[in-house]
C-alpha cells in the first residue's frame, strides 16, 4: 500500500444512514467532499437525506448555514442501496454500521472487493476493537478508528483509534481530514473503550445505580453533574440520548474485555428498562419522556 499525503480525501463514501451515518455525511458533504450515502433500501437512505437537509434548514433558521452552504452540500450528497456502486473510486469509506464486530468485518470484507489497495477504511465503533474489525481485511494498515459523536454537526470531537497495524500515514491523512471537517481530533490506542466510551460509560452506568438505589431522581442527579460540575448535559439525559440499548452493550463488552474492572457491569435497573423497550429518545421513554 502507497503511504498517503494529506489533502487526498475527495470522494467520501458512509456506510449506514441512521444516527450517526447520516451527521457523517453531512460534515464531510458540508467541507467540500462527494459523498455517497449508503443503506440497506431506498427508505433508510430517503430518512437519512431528510434528516440531512432538516439540519440544514435549521442552521439556515439560525443563521449559522447560508442558503447556497446548503444547496452545495446537498449537490454533493447521493445515496446508494447497493455496497458496489457506494464504493467504487471512493478515497474513503466510513462505516456506521450497528455495533456488531462480524457484521462490521463482512461489511469492510464486501468493500475491500470493490475499492483499491489505497482507500481507507474507517470505522465508527465506539468500543469495538480497531484491531478485529481489520482481521482479515487486505491491507489492514488502512484501517483506522474514527469516532464521531452525536449529533455530528454539531460536537467537535473526532476520537481516531490507531490498531498496530494501522499506517502513520493512514493517521496523518485522518487527522488532517479531521481538520477539514471541522473537528478537533484525539489519538487513542486500540484498547477497549477507547477514552471517550469508557469514560462517559463509568458515569452513565454509576448515575444508572443511583436510580436503581433510590438516591435521587433522574432530573437531580444530572442537574448535579451540569450544575455542579460544568457537564453541558446530565449523564441520564445523555444515555437517552445515545440509547440505552447501545449503553448496555457497550457496558456488556467492556465487562467482558476488562474483567477486573467490575463498575463495567451493567445494573439490573438498564437490563430491565431495555427489555421493556425503554431505549431512550429513539423509543420516546427513557430516563425522560420524549415526543
Amino acid at each position: 500500500m502507497t503511504e498517503r499525503n494529506s489533502g487526498q480525501i475527495e470522494t467520501v463514501a458512509v456506510l449506514g444512514a441512521g444516527t450517526m451515518g447520516h451527521g457523517i455525511a453531512q460534515v464531510c458533504a458540508m467541507s467540500g467532499s462527494v459523498v455517497r450515502l449508503f443503506d440497506v433500501d431506498e427508505n433508510a437512505v430517503a430518512a437519512g437525506l431528510s434528516r440531512i437537509g432538516k439540519n440544514l434548514d435549521k442552521g439556515v433558521s439560525k443563521g449559522k448555514v447560508s442558503e447556497q452552504k446548503k444547496s452545495e452540500t446537498l449537490e454533493r450528497l447521493t445515496t446508494h442501496t447497493s455496497v458496489a456502486s457506494a464504493v467504487a473510486g471512493s478515497d474513503l469509506v466510513i462505516e456506521a454500521a450497528p455495533e456488531k464486530l462480524a457484521l462490521k468485518q463482512k461489511l469492510f470484507g464486501e468493500v475491500a472487493e470493490h475499492v483499491g489497495p489505497n482507500t481507507v477504511l474507517g470505522t465508527n465503533t465506539s468500543s469495538l476493537s480497531v484491531g478485529k474489525i481489520a482481521a482479515g481485511v487486505p491491507h489492514p494498515e488502512r484501517v483506522i478508528g474514527l469516532h464521531f459523536f452525536n449529533p455530528v454537526h454539531i460536537m467537535k470531537l473526532l476520537e481516531i483509534i490507531v490498531a498496530e497495524t494501522t499506517s502513520d500515514g493512514v493517521l496523518h491523512t485522518m487527522q488532517a481530514y479531521g481538520e477539514q471537517i471541522g473537528k478537533q481530533t484525539i489519538i487513542v490506542k486500540d484498547f477497549p473503550g477507547f477514552a471517550t466510551s469508557r469514560l462517559g460509560l463509568v458515569i452513565g452506568l454509576e448515575a444508572i445505580r443511583m436510580v436503581e438505589q433510590g438516591v435521587a431522581s433522574a432530573e437531580d442527579i444530572d442537574k448535579a453533574m451540569t450544575l455542579g460540575y460544568g457537564f453541558p448535559m446530565g449523564p441520564l439525559r445523555l444515555t437517552d440520548l445515545v440509547g440505552l440499548d447501545v449503553r448496555l452493550h457497550i457496558a456488556e463488552y467492556l465487562a467482558q474485555e476488562l474483567p477486573d474492572a467490575q463498575h463495567f457491569a451493567p445494573p439490573a435497573l438498564l437490563r430491565t428498562m431495555v427489555e421493556a423497550g425503554k431505549l431512550g429518545k429513539k423509543s420516546g421513554q427513557g430516563f425522560y419522556t420524549w415526543e
